[in-house]
């Protein structure tokens, strides 16, 4: 259903950890996330803990969904931190989705925090049956 590809994720996580966690233009910083099947509904929730949800941009192209979001810094100019451990600026992700899920019908939600995407199983990967004809004119039914 889902393929994720991301050969450079520790490579990031641990740049991000010597360098500094936020993400910049030129390199986001990554959004955890869970993807889950529920029923005839796959699942991807994405934490984005303090976004505006104006932000946040969803995009599919060719089956490989996109988001971005982006968290600010407060105040601009007039504020001078003295702790500054959550990440800010620009957060990326993107997930390849398999052909057995629906991507014309895509949900979205944004709530305490959490972007929620829900993704409907196509009707072409769903079980189905399918009708064998015999010989002696009998029919028979059989799961796909």
């Amino acid at each position: 259903m889902l393929m994720r590809t991301d050969p450079f994720r520790e490579f990031d996580r641990l740049t991000q950890q010597f360098f500094g966690g936020n993400g910049t233009l030129t390199r986001p910083a990554v959004m955890p996330m869970d993807a889950y099947r529920s029923g005839e509904q796959f699942v991807v929730e994405f934490d984005l803990p303090g976004v505006d949800p104006a932000s946040i941009d969803l995009n599919v192209e060719q089956n490989v969904l996109t988001v971005k979001a982006e968290r600010s810094v407060t105040d601009g100019d007039r504020t001078e931190f003295q702790v500054a451990e959550r990440p800010r600026g620009t957060f990326s992700r993107q997930l390849f989705l398999g052909e057995a899920l629906d991507t014309d019908h895509i949900q979205a939600g944004y709530q305490a925090g959490v972007l929620t995407l829900r993704i409907p199983v196509a009707e072409r990967a769903k079980p189905r049956k399918i009708e064998i004809s015999a010989g002696d004119g009998a029919r028979q039914m059989i799961n796909a």
